[in-house]
């Protein structure tokens, strides 16, 4: 009896060892929150305007929202995000779509150590049935996830963690090696189905393709630097620790891709597209670890790409109008002015003429 009950105790140590591990990755389901409704994102049509190199200055009059950041898998407002919320920007000049994410804290670094290092993340929807919750919320496992299988619940993922990255600097944009990584940057183009089913783009379980890129760049600034000029990796850790500022994150991407794998969201001019970002932040000089981040929303967050000039537009055509109308108006009065005194002239009498030599 007693080699039964140390079975069963076996048993169920291994049980609850695995439902732990699942929870690391997945949501309890027990936490509730309900989204802002007013939260979105416009992307503007603002060509020429912004230079991808980490800085916000080019961003000054750019529209922005404001989220609070909480826990992804415990958004409670007691535990949220203490330094401050972050603000999210985006535009489009056409062709690519920008981005600026803005988000206060003291300044921390540790090279080559990602965990030790601020990270974030954009998430989209490719897939008509993908889902915020559990990264597409495919229910396949990780042995049983595919393209097949879970079709329609792919998200799209860029991941930058800084910790092999200098300020200022420009990543990403690397084609996919054959095995399904990029460059060694932590600056990554990723899909996925659910937390378990994650793969670089171009990699998977359909196998790997070449045509896949990385077509996401990106950079890093935090407000606390003293030089604007461009620093070296011999600078590291290129600040000091704990002072106070703000991390900024630049990143872009064209809006339309090479993808011919469903693992690219795709945007169009005049439509809404779904997105989140999230944020992973060292506390205490402890690393932080993959389910502690912290994220916008606990939904998709809308977000608009608008189509060029539609205010501004308008207001040019109201002012050709009106100069047009102007114009019209003073060459009619004209016309007429024109007419009256050619009357006059008309009703005048005649003198005659008088040949010179009779004078």
């Amino acid at each position: 009896m007693s080699l039964l009950h140390l079975f069963l105790a076996c048993l169920f140590a291994v049980i609850l060892a695995c439902a732990q591990f699942a929870a690391s990755h997945q949501e309890s389901g027990d936490s509730h929150c309900d989204p802002d409704d007013e939260a979105r994102i416009s992307a503007q049509f603002r060509p020429g305007i912004v230079t991808l190199d980490g800085h916000a200055d080019d961003w000054a009059d750019v529209d922005g929202f404001e989220f609070p950041l909480r826990p992804a898998l415990d958004p409670d407002e007691d535990k949220e995000y203490k330094a401050g919320k972050m603000t999210v920007k985006a535009l489009h000049d056409g062709t690519d779509v920008f981005f600026m994410l803005q988000v206060d804290g003291d300044y921390v670094y540790s090279k080559g150590d990602d965990h030790k290092c601020p990270s974030v993340a954009l998430m989209f929807q490719v897939g008509e049935s993908a889902t915020y919750h559990d990264m597409g919320g495919c229910k396949e496992s990780p042995d049983t996830c595919n393209s097949t299988s879970c079709r329609g619940f792919e998200v799209d993922i860029m991941h930058f963690s800084i910790g092999n990255s200098i300020p200022g600097r420009l990543y990403g944009g690397n084609s996919i090696s054959g095995e399904g990584k990029g460059d060694g940057i932590a600056l990554v183009d990723m899909y996925s189905w659910n937390p378990h089913c994650r793969n670089f783009d171009g990699s998977g379980t359909s196998g790997n393709d070449s045509i896949a890129l990385n077509n996401w760049k990106g950079a890093w600034w935090h407000s606390s630097f003293s030089i604007h000029s461009g620093f070296i990796e011999d600078d590291s850790p290129y600040g000091s620790s704990g002072q106070k500022g703000t991390y900024y994150f630049e990143f872009s991407r064209p809006l339309r891709t090479m993808d011919r794998l469903q693992q690219d969201a795709q945007f169009t001019i005049g439509q809404a597209s779904k997105f989140s970002a999230a944020f992973w932040y060292p506390t205490d000089g402890n690393p932080w670890h993959g389910s502690a981040h912290y994220t916008v929303s606990c939904d998709w967050v809308p977000m608009d790409v608008t189509p060029g000039f539609s205010t501004q537009g308008k207001v040019a055509s109201s002012s050709w109008d009106a100069a047009s109308g102007f114009a019209l108006i003073l060459s009619f009065v004209a016309f007429c002015v024109s007419i009256f005194v050619g009357h006059l002239v008309s009703k005048r009498k005649s003198v005659p003429f008088t040949p010179i030599d009779r004078l």
